[in-house]
């Protein structure tokens, strides 16, 4: 995996060898090098998805490869605001900044050196990021509205036409027993499944069964099993909670690797959770979206009045 991500980067990177400059923002460039290696940061996970399929995987690459320069020039329109509007981060605050990175990322100097050692960087390159990603951070807070409102006219109309992200399938709430049936002891399993189900028409309770017989991973809960959605239910487990009412167990179900009992404790029926539920889930939403269009129009000012050059 590792080695198609190296040859797919590697390709782009050699055919970038005339020039290393992918942009320049004013007097500052964005190298080819940058590029790969923020997109390095998500290639494997596209490989896993994509290996089969090269032209898509390529096309993928390609497109994260230009999402990943404009990050890249975003980050320097904004440390060359910084610089040309006057303004200043004292070194006294920047120690404080550098030894608080230290203590949470790296618990002390002696990781942190080793560390960087390891990824070929110096102290002052370290130093330079964390003063450069408090810059970008501080200008994006004092550009982007912190105090955004969204009217409750935003947030039903949002409900509204994001039914389908709300939608919630059957539910159900169910308690296994459920016995490992391998070909030496597949018999006595489903004996001993029988003798459990008839024990449980007797009155014996399932909670006591599961107890006291199942090898499951909720035998210490009497079987119980949190609430899930139906789908996510082995074939022969839905089909048979489907015909359940809520109190009411199964006959023995035979799956081939196991042998089961399934009592439904609840079932909540497919339906979209209502705006209530789904409010500040919403809003999160609204809030992200408007401040990624605050943060356009300003990123946008700052490229009208900047030198911007693509190579």
């Amino acid at each position: 995996m590792a080695v198609l991500v190296a040859v797919l980067l590697a390709a782009e990177a050699n055919a970038a060898l005339v020039n290393g400059i992918k942009a320049v923002v004013h007097d500052s460039a964005v190298t080819y090098d940058q590029v790969e290696q923020l997109t390095e940061q998500t290639a494997d996970e596209l490989v896993r998805d994509l290996a089969s399929k090269p032209a898509e995987l390529q096309k993928r690459l390609n497109a994260v490869r230009g999402e990943n320069l404009e990050k890249l020039m975003d980050r320097e329109l904004i440390l060359h605001e910084f610089k040309t509007a006057g303004y200043s981060l004292p070194e006294s605050v920047l120690e404080d900044l550098v030894q608080e990175r230290i203590k949470t990322r790296y618990g002390d100097r002696r990781r942190l050196t080793q560390t960087l050692q390891a990824q070929g960087m110096t102290f002052e390159k370290f130093k330079q990021q964390v003063k450069d990603q408090f810059i970008v951070e501080a200008l994006r807070s004092k550009n982007i509205a912190s105090e955004i409102l969204i009217s409750p006219y935003k947030m039903e109309k949002y409900y509204q036409e994001n039914q389908d992200r709300f939608k919630m399938d059957d539910q159900v709430k169910l308690s296994l027993i459920v016995l490992i049936a391998k070909d030496s002891n597949r018999e006595q399993a489903r004996q001993l499944a029988n003798e459990i189900h008839a024990k449980l028409k007797e009155g014996a309770t399932f909670f006591e069964m599961a107890s006291i017989y199942s090898q499951g991973a909720e035998r210490t809960l009497g079987g119980q099993r949190p609430m899930q959605e139906m789908r996510t239910l082995r074939d022969e487990l839905n089909k048979a909670a489907s015909k359940l009412q809520p109190g009411e167990f199964s006959d023995v179900i035979d799956t081939g690797d196991a042998v089961w009992l399934v009592k439904l404790d609840e079932r909540i029926v497919a339906h979209v959770k209502p705006i209530t539920e789904v409010r500040d889930e919403i809003e999160k939403d609204l809030l992200a979206q408007e401040r990624n269009r605050l943060e356009k129009q300003w990123i946008e000012r700052l490229r009208k009045k900047t030198f911007v050059r693509y190579f």
